[in-house]
């Protein structure tokens, strides 16, 4: 494969692409919402019921365990069935799985709800990555991707401040009634998708054989970089949020005030996105960017440990971590689908997303582990330091910044 993916011209892939754009971005926006509410409300259920910090962290890791299993294989069935009717089912799985810890208030229900809401979660990002990986090219397709992702950060953002005040304000049950509710109106807003959003991108079954996703991941360096990108900055993120409530209401911060950090790394996220061109550039290209962005978000966890209950700080970090996450997410999957063909987008993005997965699964149980053992700060520290240096050394391996670049053609240095 040639070092620079090539970038194809920049047009819409049919009329209503815009309006799907809006729909897809609109449902997902109210899925994100629910799920980050359950990002602050599960953890303090978890207290309520006393488990242990592994414990919590075994929780936290239930969502990403079958998609682990699950994604390619759908990948390649979204491919072939389309978007429209695989984001209804998962808005309604979305709505199922925070009434079980709702009914059952016990540690079974809690279980219950993460691996359902995780499968739910896990079907409407694939076919909706799905759906607006086929609305564009070139330019067009990075800001579709672009605007996509800024909306699910808003959606993220008022996640955690509306549980937040939830929990302190009413209680943990009516947090829970309230994530239920939203995905509803996921299911509303997906039911305006055009006709073109029922037939998806074109998707062969050999393309979402784990085989062939193995075979393109050993030989494909651009897919390789997005898994790569995506799965370090999910994997901070995580951990991040997973565990920034526990760690600060032990250092007596509210639970608003937690709230409003989580939705200020959010807050960021999505704002940089409204410029994540022009960062690109002002920070020298794709891959200078990558390269300081996997740097940013691993320092800013190892730091955040070392903080106290400096709150100035612990949001300078988060705003640090917001933005490089920001960029990431987009950035990857505009990469992964410039390095793939047409055919091997849905499978591939399933791929990434399984990635993502991963590092969302290993990081809470990571942390957890290290938490037990040495405390916060030093596993804060510990987990982000050796994914800068598994990532420095996959850089040198391959090159990168030297004979593999991704870097669009236009910021290309000239051939001497």
């Amino acid at each position: 494969m040639p070092d620079t993916p090539e970038t194809p011209r920049d047009e819409i892939a049919y009329p209503e692409a815009y309006r799907d754009l809006v729909v897809v971005s609109l449902a997902l926006s109210l899925a994100m919402l629910a799920n980050t509410m359950l990002l602050l409300t599960v953890p303090f259920m978890a207290l309520e019921l006393q488990v242990s910090p592994a414990m919590i962290g075994l929780i936290v890791a239930a969502p990403y365990v079958l998609p682990l299993v699950l994604a390619i294989p759908i990948g390649g069935f979204v491919g072939r069935m389309g978007a429209r009717n695989i984001i209804l089912a998962g808005a309604l799985g979305m709505s199922v799985g925070p009434l079980c810890s709702l009914f059952f208030p016990s540690l079974t229900g809690l279980l219950a709800n993460q691996v359902i809401a995780g499968m739910s979660n896990m079907v409407l990002i694939i076919a909706a990555q799905s759906l607006v990986s086929g609305l564009g090219q070139g330019r067009v397709l990075e800001r579709c991707f672009g605007w996509y992702t800024m909306c699910m950060s808003a959606g993220q953002l008022l996640g955690p401040l509306l549980a937040g005040y939830l929990i302190e304000h009413y209680s943990l049950h009516l947090s829970f009634a309230t994530i239920a509710f939203i995905p509803l109106l996921s299911f509303v807003s997906a039911l305006f998708f055009s006709s073109s959003a029922g037939y998806g991108g074109k998707s062969q079954r050999g393309n979402a054989s784990y085989v062939a996703q193995w075979r393109l991941l050993r030989t494909n360096h651009g897919v390789q970089l997005a898994i790569i990108m995506s799965s370090v900055s999910l994997f901070i993120m995580g951990a991040h949020a997973g565990f920034m409530p526990i760690y600060l209401e032990g250092l007596a911060i509210s639970a608003s005030l937690i709230g409003v950090l989580l939705s200020l790394r959010a807050l960021t996220s999505m704002l940089v996105r409204l410029v994540m061109s022009r960062m690109i550039d002002w920070l020298g290209g794709r891959t200078r960017s990558i390269q300081i962005g996997v740097v940013v978000v691993t320092g800013a966890l190892m730091l955040t440990g070392m903080v106290g209950d400096q709150v100035v700080l612990l949001a300078l970090l988060t705003i640090a971590i917001g933005v490089a996450g920001g960029i990431s997410q987009p950035l990857s999957m505009v990469i992964l689908s410039e390095s793939v063909s047409r055919e091997q987008r849905s499978p591939s993005l399933a791929t990434r997303l399984m990635g993502n997965r991963l590092a969302q699964a290993s990081a809470p149980v990571m942390v957890g582990f290290l938490a037990e053992l040495y405390g916060f700060p030093t596993a804060f520290a510990l987990s982000a330091g050796i994914l800068l240096l598994l990532f420095l050394v996959w850089s040198w391996r391959v090159g990168l910044g030297h004979g593999f670049t991704v870097d669009r053609r236009d910021d290309l240095p000239p051939v001497q």
